[in-house]
């Protein structure tokens, strides 16, 4: 029987990294995205690359508690995934003291309760089984706090917090947890910037060190890769 994968947000930059990279291994694949014209897209690269490979995709913004759970209701309909990775967030710039009124509900519903939610719809059969990998797309913003990214880096500091609880309370029943917590990654969130790809990294960085940290023996895990540019961060 395939294993399975559950990224969340997969359409674009890291999450859609990570699906190839575990495509390659026959690894059956699911995710969503708030547009469908994009899961359309993802959906028949995909299968054009990997055509032995399930893919199932569904429409869900998961800044939404009761898409959380409908989305998660249709996967569990038909797999516990392997591997749960919990990678939408979104950002959006500003201060906390004077950003519009609704940025911090947003980037928490978005970035921190997504995660929490989901998790909380597998995690039984995770137990149930004993085994399963968790990995939480964090940031380097939940290590060091810097100026006009004050609810985005609040929630990177709520995710490692959060990953850091799952992976004391699921040590003993043979789940593995790890927070990943990139640096500046050449994705969509850096559209606009006026600097050469080279001071980026790769999004097939991020998911080649996912795999590898998946991919160590039962009785190991990695609990939080952090990996930055060469030159630092922007």
């Amino acid at each position: 029987m395939s294993k399975s994968i559950l990224v969340t947000g997969g359409t674009k930059g890291i999450g859609r990294a990570i699906l190839f990279r575990f495509a390659r291994e026959g690894f059956d694949l699911y995710t969503c995205s708030r547009s469908e014209e994009n899961l359309e897209a993802l959906s028949a690269s995909l299968r054009f690359r990997f055509p032995g490979v399930k893919v199932f995709t569904g429409v869900a913004d998961l800044s939404r508690k009761e898409e959380v759970k409908r989305f998660s209701d249709a996967v569990s309909a038909q797999v516990v995934p392997d591997v749960l990775v919990n990678n939408t967030g979104v950002f959006l710039p500003g201060a906390l003291h004077n950003e519009p009124e609704g940025h911090f509900e947003t980037t928490l519903q978005t970035n921190l309760f997504s995660a929490y939610y989901i998790t909380r719809a597998f995690v039984d059969g995770f137990i149930r089984r004993k085994s399963g990998h968790i990995f939480s797309i964090g940031s380097i913003a939940g290590l060091t706090a810097y100026p006009n990214g004050g609810s985005y880096a609040v929630s990177k500091w709520a995710m490692l917090g959060f990953t850091k609880c799952l992976r004391q309370e699921l040590l003993p029943h043979g789940i593995r947890v790890t927070s990943v917590l990139p640096g500046a990654t050449l994705t969509a969130s850096w559209e606009g910037v006026d600097l050469p790809a080279e001071r980026f990294m790769k999004p097939e960085d991020v998911a080649e060190s996912v795999w590898s940290a998946y991919n160590l023996s039962p009785q190991s895990v990695v609990e939080e890769i952090v990996i930055r540019p060469q030159l630092g961060d922007i």
